[in-house]
């Protein structure tokens, strides 16, 4: 555990003249008899002093709370019999702990003590990285909750990117409000009751919160930094998983976690939410299989579980035309499943090159330069291909007519 203003006060004997800030970490000790220290200070440290230049004392006080010292320790029978009332005022007013050391302690004593502390805790975080590692080997992410909480004394939930609890042990704590997924803190501490509690971000793949009569710093940072990697490589697993069951879904293959139909295929425009529903990284795209999305997005008509690879196409198509729904894409309702075989074997002399070609060239009203520059070839490419396709298909594609049926079976056939 720390060592604390009040803890070493105890464990040295100080008396105690301003009882502010006893709780406060000591993390070294450090004495000197500068009226200005604080240009050598890095915050946290227990400030010794017999007062030979510490005046005037507000200022003086002013300038440790400003450096961010932890306490001043002020020796007495030297310089002062006792510890001016100027600068009991001071601290006081300025909620700096202030202890009196006697004569009969020397400064070294008390630097001994926070050396002895410091080892101890070396010696517990080093004893800790043992005992958790070897959990995460043997029994991953479950098993470094659990010996975390041996460790501490404790309570310990693992918490996934959106807020919801992966392995709990014991009495967890009041986490409403403290966690929001990835957008959460990355720590916080509070007390409740006897408790401390202390929340730690994971990489953004969720949350560590630790529940135990005193936290421990260092335990828990060992222990959060075997989680994140877990958690990481259990997210991975997820993608890879929801991105097969996805492929089998276009293949007609129903798999589970669906919504209940029937339901839309999403494609999402901005930046992925943790929206509800079946959710995958395909192709670079996040597509979402659920009833609504509340982010920006392209949706498919209402489908069934065997019908998702038509979704998917209705649903890309619509985010190509920019519209949010299926339905609102131009000439949409000639697009239905009846009108997929009709396409087929009318395309059917076209390979895919001469498809997609002439569904970008179509879809630029026949303009061979703007359809070159999305296809990334030549326009005259763009016009051999228009030429041969014309030739296999053996209509010409300058009549508005075989256009817009050819525009249809494009899009049927997909």
């Amino acid at each position: 555990m720390p060592l604390t203003v009040g803890a070493l006060a105890r464990e040295v004997g100080l008396t105690v003249l301003v009882d502010a800030g006893l709780d406060r970490e000591v993390t070294w000790v450090h004495s000197t008899e500068l009226a200005d220290p604080a240009p050598f200070l890095e915050g946290g440290e227990l400030l010794l002093t017999t007062g030979l230049a510490a005046g005037p004392h507000d200022e003086y006080v002013r300038r440790l709370v400003a450096a961010g010292v932890s306490g001043l320790g002020f020796g007495t029978g030297l310089s002062h019999e006792e510890v001016p009332a100027g600068l009991v005022r001071a601290a006081a007013g300025a909620g700096l702990a202030l202890l009196e050391v006697p004569r009969a302690t020397p400064f070294i004593a008390i630097g001994k003590a926070v050396a002895r502390s410091a080892y101890a805790a070396v010696a517990r975080v080093d004893r800790a990285q043992r005992v958790l590692t070897r959990a995460a080997v043997e029994t991953g992410a479950a098993g470094v909750v659990e010996a975390l909480a041996r460790l501490v004394g404790g309570s310990v939930v693992l918490l996934d990117a959106a807020g919801e609890p992966l392995h709990v042990v014991g009495d967890p704590p009041d986490l409403d409000g403290a966690v929001r997924g990835a957008g959460g803190p990355a720590s916080a501490t509070w007390w409740e009751g006897e408790r401390q509690v202390g929340v730690q971000a994971l990489a953004g793949r969720g949350h560590l919160a630790v529940a135990a009569p005193a936290l421990d710093a260092g335990v828990v940072n060992v222990a959060a930094s075997l989680l994140a990697p877990a958690l990481a490589r259990a997210a991975e697993v997820e993608a890879v998983r929801r991105e097969l069951g996805f492929r089998l879904l276009l293949a007609g293959v129903v798999v589970d976690g669906l919504p209940e139909p029937p339901f839309r295929v999403f494609v999402l425009r901005g930046a992925p939410a943790e929206p509800p529903g079946f959710r995958v990284e395909v192709d670079g795209r996040t597509v979402v299989l659920a009833h609504e999305v509340d982010v920006p997005a392209a949706a498919s008509r209402p489908i069934g579980p065997t019908e998702v690879a038509r979704g998917y196409r209705e649903a890309l198509r619509a985010l190509e035309e920019g519209v949010d729904r299926f339905e609102d894409v131009a000439g949409a309702g000639l697009l239905g499943p009846g009108a997929a075989a009709h396409a087929e074997a009318l395309l059917a002399p076209l390979d895919d090159v001469l498809r997609e070609t002439l569904r970008v060239w179509l879809s630029c009203h026949g303009q061979a330069d703007p359809a070159a520059a999305r296809l990334g070839v030549h326009r005259h490419t763009v016009r051999n291909r228009v030429r041969r396709a014309g030739e296999l298909l053996g209509r010409p594609l300058d009549a508005a007519g075989a256009r817009a049926e050819l525009w249809l079976a494009l899009h049927a056939a997909q």
